[in-house]
């Protein structure tokens, strides 16, 4: 048996699981510890420091090499490592705890993973981490808005003893460990490994292009999609696994190998490109495949890209040596018509006609309905997208209505449902805002706390319905800028999401209130009340914006049927018999 070429990073590859005997006294002894329920991007991290992918770390970073990290790329004992892996707890756990303590890891289930021996405890500069990893504080960046908006205030650092890896009860084969990883690729005779971490599809063309690259490299060729935060519960989730088994079946025979990476991506950029090396590294790759998607992290508020597309490319390179991994690039390839071929993009004869089907086209395909070109990618891939993207006529889809109280968003709201299933639309659960406030959010009142935990229960209730194929129609007030981007966020991935704003002048909305609410809330009498004592942050991202002094509650259910036609939702023999949900709130 061949025996892998590459060492791990530090020099060894690090085994953090406790031997039986003392697994089973950390367990005796964990009844007296504080513990943390891990997240899910903990849960990856901790995955990936027990089975030594993140050699040679031996647990959560300290403060030194945690700033280290952050300002020069290194720990303190100056081994080259980009991206900063700590632990962030809330400040009422932080300060409970202090250093020689130990702090059982628990998996959501409640099962206790690994114990963390305290050495440091302390809070981070978010906004300086945020400059130093992703070279901007800007929270349009995607890396830097998790950063400053999701990650506890705290950290808590030290080494770790594992009782057990992550259960993960999905594609068990396929998700190797390093050692594991590394005795395959020697059964499999391969002196050499370039991996190839993709988050997308590949195609025809990526085959050529991968394939190609690791000839070059003379590399066997492992694809090891990163599935760290991938859903399980998501048709996607098995989709795009099952496009990566059906793609492997094209690739010469013993040429490629197909493992799952439960990485958790920063988008870090630059930094994330040699981050990943490193990884990669450990699982005995002894080269990657570089292309361009650690770039692709949109631009700033002037346009600038966040990363210049070259720059995760110079910076592999600049440690190439030091890091040991070659770099391979992953050069794009067109199919020339004509030729009935794949061809290097760079090496395209003059006078050939080189086609390619754009992202942007290849949504609009499947969003259609419409198959994709058999030039473009293998049937069984394309069964899988279609499977993962369905046709807008047959996704489901929320409305979310949001606007001032009184506005007129619940009488709209109810003309569309009677509406849509006047037009044969789809079965009917009514969730009305009394009901909500009773079976979903009885303990609540109306600070923005609240308010903010009210519409992500909303927003939970509606992507379930909408990820079933159902539709959605929620109508709360929703004041607050980014609660409505998280509603956005947790229910576009299932399906359609289209925000309502209902622009009624506060003027209008006090005239209509039957209630006497905004006589109250100027009296003093009812506080925190939207659009008098609480602001409201007008949307700059909705859909449609709806003027109820310009339109009657018929006209604006109009416009947004309209609107849905338009964009593909209603229309076709799929749209019948279904599932319908109303959820007005308070």
């Amino acid at each position: 048996m061949t025996e892998c070429s590459i060492l791990a990073h530090g020099g060894a590859l690090v085994d953090l699981i406790a031997d039986p005997e003392r697994a089973a006294d950390l367990t005796t002894a964990s009844r007296d510890w504080p513990s943390w329920d891990l997240t899910p991007r903990q849960l990856c991290d901790v995955e990936l420091l027990l089975n030594g992918g993140y050699s040679p770390l031996r647990g959560f970073m300290g403060r030194r090499d945690y700033e280290s990290t952050c300002g020069r790329m290194r720990l303190a004992d100056g081994t080259l490592w980009p991206i900063p892996i700590t632990l962030d707890v809330a400040a009422d756990r932080a300060e409970r705890l202090e250093r020689g303590a130990v702090l059982a890891l628990r998996d959501p289930e409640g099962v206790m993973l690994a114990a963390l021996h305290v050495e440091d405890i302390w809070q981070p500069d978010r906004e300086a981490e945020a400059e130093a990893v992703y070279g901007t504080s800007c929270r349009s960046h995607p890396g830097v808005a998790r950063l400053l908006g999701e990650a506890q205030p705290f950290c808590v650092g030290g080494t770790l003893e594992g009782l057990q890896r992550p259960l993960h009860y999905d594609f068990r084969s396929l998700r190797l460990t390093p050692r594991a990883l590394r005795a395959e690729s020697a059964r499999l005779g391969w002196r050499r490994t370039a991996a190839v971490q993709t988050s997308q599809p590949l195609h025809r063309a990526e085959l050529e292009s991968t394939w190609r690259a690791a000839r070059e490299a003379e590399a066997g060729l492992l694809i090891h999609p990163p599935v760290g935060l991938s859903s399980a519960g998501d048709v996607a989730h098995y989709n795009r696994i099952r496009a990566y088994t059906s793609v492997l079946q094209h690739y010469p025979e013993g040429t490629a190998k197909l493992a799952l990476l439960p990485l958790a991506p920063r988008l870090a950029g630059a930094r994330e490109a040699l981050w990943r090396a490193i990884v990669a590294k450990n699982y005995g790759c002894t080269h990657l495949l570089a292309g361009r998607d650690h770039a692709d992290l949109g631009v700033d508020g002037e346009g600038r890209p966040f990363c210049e597309p070259a720059a995760p490319h110079d910076l592999l390179l600049a440690h190439q040596g030091e890091l040991g991994v070659g770099i391979v690039p992953w050069r794009p390839m067109v199919y020339l018509e004509d030729r009935r071929a794949y061809m290097l993009e760079d090496e395209v004869p003059a006078g050939a006609r080189p086609v390619t089907l754009p992202a942007a086209e290849l949504r609009r395909l499947l969003a259609r309905g419409t198959p994709i070109p058999r030039w473009f990618t293998f049937d069984d891939v394309g069964q899988a997208l279609q499977q993962t993207h369905p046709p807008r006529r047959r996704q489901g889809f929320t409305v979310f209505f949001t606007g001032l109280p009184s506005s007129g968003k619940s009488t709209i709201a109810n003309v569309l449902r009677v509406k849509l299933l006047e037009m044969g639309g789809r079965g009917v659960t009514l969730l009305d805002g009394d009901l909500v406030r009773k079976h979903l959010s009885s303990e609540l009142g109306f600070s923005r706390e609240h308010r903010d935990l009210n519409i992500r229960r909303i927003a939970f209730v509606a992507s379930e319905i909408t990820r079933h194929g159902g539709v959605a129609i929620c109508a709360p007030i929703a004041p607050y800028d980014r609660t409505r981007k998280d509603a956005r966020a947790m229910i576009e991935p299932h399906g359609g999401f289209v925000l309502v704003c209902v622009s009624t002048p506060v003027d209008i909305c006090e005239t209509r209130d039957r209630k006497g609410l905004y006589a109250k809330a100027r009296a003093g009498i009812v506080r925190e009340f939207t659009g008098v004592s609480d602001p409201y942050e007008v949307p700059d991202d909705a859909e449609l914006a709806l003027d109820t002094t310009k339109l009657s509650p018929e006209e604006a259910a109009e416009a947004i049927i309209g609107y849905l036609q338009k964009e593909g939702y209603l229309g076709g023999e799929e749209w019948g018999h279904g599932h319908l949900a109303a959820v007005p709130s308070p």
